[in-house]
């Protein structure tokens, strides 16, 4: 096999991996969300309950992945994410116990961490093992596409099947992804450090950056996780824009997937700091359309910026964590990703508890936005000091 295909071989099970582990295990549940609602299995409260049951478990999948140094070890866990998320997604069409649902979208976080942290750590190794750009725009692009995917697919069965049989019809087509992104990533070496490892040596920022750089990360989270949650179901409520949800996730995912590549060029030309600038800029706006507007093109473009920016955001942030540390880039990743879930996982329950009380979901949005401005003053402070 040429040096290409295999390289095109790595990047698709890199791609497909996401498309299975965030689109379907992970992302599946925001389209599916409203139409659980309106079917009666599922309250409001509830759901953003399980929302941050399952970012619970992405958060434990982090600290996992920061402890883990041997590459071993990660391609096994990695390798059980994929099975895992597969099990999770066809359980939860099987009952409609809520204890058993937040038991399974616990075990589906974990296995969105290991396609995230695991994954990437993973491909970006193999991409400096075989003296490659170790840029992940390409591998985390599976995210958006996994997001559209999953909002296409709803969109397709949600007038022919109910809630139960969309999840399993879930679990069939993440079946097929699973066998390329299993057998198309090598497995890797259990020697010690690669030469390029070596010529490449850790570069860990100072102590004062990581605290800067976890905060700002924080930030992100919370500006992520309430649109990517609830943006089908905010949607949906506007006045006049009732039954448009599933196009607006739709619209994200299909912006986010070449996204992340763009940022790549963005932080190669203007540097990666800069380019996190920018990306958080950005997604102010996006989030905050749909708080102040009622027209969908205008909420439309306010979702198509949040997907321009949400996905690549991570990607350069856990790019940057590989450049620190090529040796063990799941290390930084992991801790940094502790910071991110932690927010993840207060965001929804809050924002799921005030929509329940008859607050809606603009008060989550103003949160999101204005977690994003004190991301964005920190970022400055970030420049300062490099």
């Amino acid at each position: 096999m040429s040096r290409a295909v295999e390289r095109y071989k790595v990047l698709a099970a890199g791609v497909l991996s996401l498309v299975l582990l965030i689109g379907i295990a992970r992302f599946a549940y925001t389209p599916l969300l409203p139409i659980m609602q309106q079917q009666g299995v599922l309250g409001i409260a509830a759901g953003g309950w399980l929302a941050a049951i399952n970012y619970l478990g992405y958060l434990c999948g982090a600290i996992v992945a920061s402890r883990i140094h041997s590459i071993v070890l990660k391609d096994k866990l990695y390798r059980a994410g994929l099975a895992l998320a597969l099990v999770t997604t066809a359980g939860m069409g099987l009952t409609d116990n809520l204890w058993l649902w937040l038991a399974l979208r616990f075990m589906a976080g974990l296995s969105s961490a290991a396609g995230f942290l695991l994954g990437s750590a993973l491909i970006l190794n193999w991409l400096l093992r075989h003296n490659y750009r170790s840029e992940l725009g390409i591998h985390f692009s599976g995210a958006g596409l996994g997001i559209a995917f999953s909002a296409f697919a709803v969109e397709v069965m949600h007038s022919t099947f109910d809630w139960r049989e969309q999840w399993l019809i879930f679990s069939a087509l993440g079946a097929v992804l699973l066998l390329p992104s299993y057998y198309w990533l090598p497995k890797p070496e259990a020697a010690g450090p690669t030469p390029v490892a070596v010529d490449l040596p850790d570069r860990p920022p100072s102590a004062q950056f990581l605290r800067l750089f976890m905060a700002a990360y924080f930030c992100a989270g919370v500006g992520y996780v309430v649109s990517a949650t609830f943006i089908v179901a905010i949607v949906d409520q506007l006045p006049g824009l009732q039954g448009r949800g599933s196009l607006a996730f739709l619209v994200m995912g299909l912006v986010a997937a070449p996204a992340c590549i763009c940022w790549d060029f963005v932080a190669r030309r203007w540097g990666h700091l800069n380019a996190l600038f920018w990306a958080f800029s950005l997604q102010i706006v996006g989030v905050l359309l749909p708080v102040f507007s009622q027209s969908l093109g205008l909420t439309l473009f306010g979702v198509a910026l949040f997907g321009a920016t949400f996905i690549g955001l991570v990607s350069l942030v856990l790019t940057m964590a590989g450049l620190y540390y090529p040796s063990r880039p799941a290390k930084m990743m992991g801790t940094l990703t502790i910071a991110y879930g932690i927010a993840q996982i207060v965001a929804p329950a809050i924002t799921g508890t005030m929509a329940a009380a008859g607050g809606g979901y603009s008060f989550g949005l103003l949160m999101a936005a204005a977690s994003l401005a004190v991301g964005t003053v920190i970022i400055l402070r970030m420049r300062r000091l490099e």
